[in-house]
C-alpha cells in the first residue's frame, strides 16, 4: 500500500477545517498549496482513490467521496458538464 505524502495529509486536514476560515476556499487553496483550484481538485480526486487516504482519515475521505458521487449524479440528471455547459 502506498503511504500518503505530507502534502496529501495536509490536503485532508484542510478539507476537514477549511470552512472555519473567512476567505473563499479557492483563495485558501492557492495560498496554502501554491496551485490553482483545478490542480488542487485533480490532486484531491486522485488522493480519494488511494486506500491509504481512507486509512489516514476515513471520515473526511468518505464524505468527499459521497460529495463527488452526488455532484456527478446531479450533472448527469441536469445534463450539464463540470463547466456548466449542456451535453450534446
Amino acid at each position: 500500500m502506498r503511504v500518503i505524502t505530507e502534502r496529501q495529509q495536509a490536503m485532508l486536514e484542510f478539507e476537514r477545517t477549511f470552512w472555519t476560515f473567512d476567505e473563499p476556499k479557492e483563495v485558501l487553496v492557492r495560498a496554502r498549496f501554491q496551485c490553482s483550484a483545478d490542480e488542487y481538485y485533480a490532486e484531491l480526486n486522485d488522493l480519494l482513490e488511494q486506500p491509504s487516504a481512507l486509512e489516514h482519515d476515513p471520515l473526511v475521505v468518505r464524505r468527499l467521496q459521497r460529495q463527488r458521487v452526488r455532484r456527478r449524479r446531479e450533472r448527469l440528471e441536469t445534463g450539464t458538464d463540470a463547466q456548466g455547459g449542456v451535453h450534446a
